[in-house]
Protein backbone atom coordinates (compact mmCIF):
# COMPACT_ATOMS: atom_id res chain seq x y z
CA UNK A 1 0.00 0.00 0.00
CA UNK A 2 1.24 3.21 -0.80
CA UNK A 3 1.59 5.87 1.67
CA UNK A 4 2.73 9.12 -1.20
CA UNK A 5 -0.18 11.59 -0.84
CA UNK A 6 -1.13 12.90 -3.94
CA UNK A 7 -2.90 16.51 -3.85
CA UNK A 8 -4.64 17.78 -6.90
CA UNK A 9 -2.67 21.26 -7.88
CA UNK A 10 -4.58 24.17 -9.58
CA UNK A 11 -2.80 23.35 -13.17
CA UNK A 12 -4.12 19.82 -12.71
CA UNK A 13 -7.36 21.25 -12.36
CA UNK A 14 -6.96 23.34 -15.14
CA UNK A 15 -5.82 20.32 -17.67
CA UNK A 16 -8.95 18.09 -17.02
CA UNK A 17 -11.08 20.96 -16.99
CA UNK A 18 -9.91 22.18 -20.82
CA UNK A 19 -10.03 17.78 -20.94
CA UNK A 20 -13.01 16.63 -19.56
CA UNK A 21 -15.22 19.76 -20.86
CA UNK A 22 -13.49 21.13 -23.05
CA UNK A 23 -13.34 24.55 -20.93
CA UNK A 24 -9.91 25.95 -21.24
CA UNK A 25 -8.52 28.58 -18.24
CA UNK A 26 -5.04 29.04 -17.74
CA UNK A 27 -3.52 28.14 -14.03
CA UNK A 28 -2.88 31.50 -13.21
CA UNK A 29 -6.11 33.03 -14.17
CA UNK A 30 -7.98 29.71 -12.00
CA UNK A 31 -5.23 30.34 -9.09
CA UNK A 32 -6.13 34.29 -9.15
CA UNK A 33 -9.69 32.99 -9.07
CA UNK A 34 -10.06 30.28 -6.94
CA UNK A 35 -13.06 31.95 -5.42
CA UNK A 36 -14.79 32.44 -8.80
CA UNK A 37 -17.76 30.21 -9.76
CA UNK A 38 -16.83 27.28 -12.27
CA UNK A 39 -19.62 28.47 -14.41
CA UNK A 40 -18.37 31.75 -14.68
CA UNK A 41 -15.46 30.09 -16.17
CA UNK A 42 -18.27 28.05 -18.63
CA UNK A 43 -17.90 25.16 -16.77
CA UNK A 44 -21.27 23.00 -16.03
CA UNK A 45 -22.23 20.13 -13.56
CA UNK A 46 -22.07 17.75 -16.31
CA UNK A 47 -18.27 18.95 -16.52
CA UNK A 48 -17.79 18.78 -13.14
CA UNK A 49 -19.11 15.31 -13.29
CA UNK A 50 -16.58 14.50 -16.28
CA UNK A 51 -13.69 15.69 -13.92
CA UNK A 52 -14.52 13.92 -10.99
CA UNK A 53 -14.95 10.41 -12.97
CA UNK A 54 -11.44 11.32 -14.37
CA UNK A 55 -9.71 11.68 -11.05
CA UNK A 56 -11.77 8.50 -9.75
CA UNK A 57 -10.42 6.43 -12.99
CA UNK A 58 -7.25 8.18 -12.06
CA UNK A 59 -6.87 6.94 -8.35
CA UNK A 60 -9.22 3.93 -8.51
CA UNK A 61 -11.64 5.07 -5.67
CA UNK A 62 -14.86 6.97 -5.34
CA UNK A 63 -14.37 10.68 -4.42
CA UNK A 64 -17.00 11.86 -1.80
CA UNK A 65 -20.44 13.04 -3.44
CA UNK A 66 -20.34 16.29 -2.64
CA UNK A 67 -17.14 16.71 -5.31
CA UNK A 68 -19.82 17.23 -8.48
CA UNK A 69 -21.25 19.70 -6.54
CA UNK A 70 -18.89 21.90 -5.70
CA UNK A 71 -19.36 25.66 -6.74
CA UNK A 72 -15.79 27.04 -6.83
CA UNK A 73 -12.63 25.69 -7.61
CA UNK A 74 -11.19 26.37 -4.23
CA UNK A 75 -14.29 23.94 -2.83
CA UNK A 76 -13.35 21.51 -4.99
CA UNK A 77 -9.80 21.60 -4.46
CA UNK A 78 -10.45 21.12 -0.74
CA UNK A 79 -12.90 19.02 -1.10
CA UNK A 80 -10.71 16.46 -3.50
CA UNK A 81 -7.23 16.65 -1.60
CA UNK A 82 -9.04 16.03 1.98
CA UNK A 83 -10.71 13.19 0.83
CA UNK A 84 -6.80 11.85 -1.07
CA UNK A 85 -5.63 12.38 1.84
CA UNK A 86 -7.57 10.88 4.19
CA UNK A 87 -8.21 7.97 1.75
CA UNK A 88 -12.35 8.61 2.07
Amino acid sequence: MSTEVTQLTVEELAALMKKAAGVVVEPHDLERRVDTPFGEFGLDSLGLLGIVGELENRHGRPLPTDAERCKTPRHFLDLVNGALTTGA
